[in-house]
């Protein structure tokens, strides 16, 4: 049988650094469970992704935890058999983290993930966290019935029957929403895009104008983008999760930005100007990993509250996807996260075209 042992993953110096099978090991470790539950690798993550992350701490310390087999003392990515991450908010709800646990499928049911998780719970609470929330994915919702947990928001259901989801009841968390993977295939009817945009600005009329820029926030915007990142914050529906606003401001702007294009991904923002005021009032993100050219998820898009009903969702997500098609016309899906109770934005989105295709439960815990 084979023997293992915790670790704390260290921060290589580099990707062939003499320890850096290890954040290889990690990341096959994810992408096994990601492909698991979803059948794709669009949602993978990178070497050089997991890497930056570690790499930046300011704005949010984040601890690896791996179970590694002891069998044998080879450098062998192969060897790491679970891991269990726990990212810490260093400039506000710093009483929260984020966990997340996985295990190779071929190595479940042996207690690396239990350990794992009481692991980065002792971590939490030796940072002094007293809320940690995590996912469970799906790929499809589960329909009512006896099987299923419902959110406390009224909306969305996970499956009783899904691993992921015994072990988070098992262990004391709280389901507290449930959220909606959605997709978009591409390419789309350019007219059929065109006319969403000109019904949404017509409704919008001179006031509003749109605005496009790829990858780094230019300065002219940064602050602005900053106080609407501020917005999303305590706009999006957060259901019973206890936290609260985030302090952006336009350096934590630049450097997620300059994070981003660090490690091979691109950017692609819209935002819609009011015209009287020279205020950005709406914005919409979308984000190209850089494992394939095929695939970008939709990100945050936000209209600010004073702002609302005058169809500024609908006008920056059509431009966003006409600038999508113009700029990257190599991609053919669009995956986006959404709060099931959140039924303005997904009527955005299923006017646009995207199909629910499964989603997440959110929970909470209490240290």
């Amino acid at each position: 049988m084979t023997t293992w042992s915790l670790r704390e993953m260290p921060v290589p110096e580099s990707l062939d650094a003499p320890d850096a099978w290890l954040l290889h090991g990690m990341v096959e470790v994810r992408n096994e469970t990601i492909r698991a539950t979803w059948g794709t690798d669009d949602f993978a993550i990178t070497a050089p992704r997991a890497l930056s992350l570690l790499r930046h701490g300011e704005y949010t310390r984040r601890l690896r935890v791996l179970a590694v087999d002891d069998t044998t003392d080879a450098p062998d990515p192969a060897r790491v058999l679970g891991t269990a991450g726990l990212d810490l908010p260093q400039t506000d709800n710093t009483h929260t983290g984020w966990l997340g646990v996985s295990v190779r499928p071929a190595h479940r049911g042996r207690g690396l993930g239990d350990t794992l998780h009481a692991a980065v719970l002792d971590a939490a609470r030796a940072a002094g966290r007293t809320h940690l929330m995590a996912e469970t994915e799906q790929d499809v919702e589960p329909s009512p019935g006896a099987h299923t947990v419902g959110a406390p928001t009224g909306s969305g259901l996970v499956s009783r029957d899904d691993p992921a989801v015994r072990f988070a009841l098992a262990r004391g968390w709280r389901l507290e929403q449930v959220a909606r993977h959605s997709r978009l295939e591409l390419p789309l009817d350019p007219d059929a895009v065109e006319a969403h945009r000109a019904a949404a600005a017509a409704v919008a009329g001179p006031d509003y104008r749109t605005v496009t820029w790829q990858d780094a926030t230019p300065d002219a915007w940064a602050d602005q983008l900053a106080a609407l990142r501020t917005s999303m914050s305590t706009d999006e529906p957060t259901a019973g999760l206890d936290v609260g606003q985030e302090a952006w401001d336009a350096a934590r702007v630049r450097s997620e930005d300059a994070e981003t294009l660090e490690r091979g991904e691109q950017l692609l923002t819209t935002a819609v100007e009011h015209v009287p005021t020279g205020r950005l009032v709406a914005y919409s993100q979308l984000l190209a990993p850089s494992h394939t050219d095929e695939f970008v998820w939709q990100e945050d898009t936000l209209v600010q509250r004073e702002h609302r009903g005058h169809r500024l969702g609908m006008l920056v997500k059509a431009v966003q996807l006409q600038e999508l098609a113009r700029r990257r016309p190599s991609v053919r899906r669009i995956s986006t996260w959404n709060a099931e109770e959140n039924r303005w934005m997904l009527a955005i989105n299923v006017a646009l075209g995207f199909r629910p295709a499964g989603g997440s439960g959110v929970w909470q815990t209490t240290l």
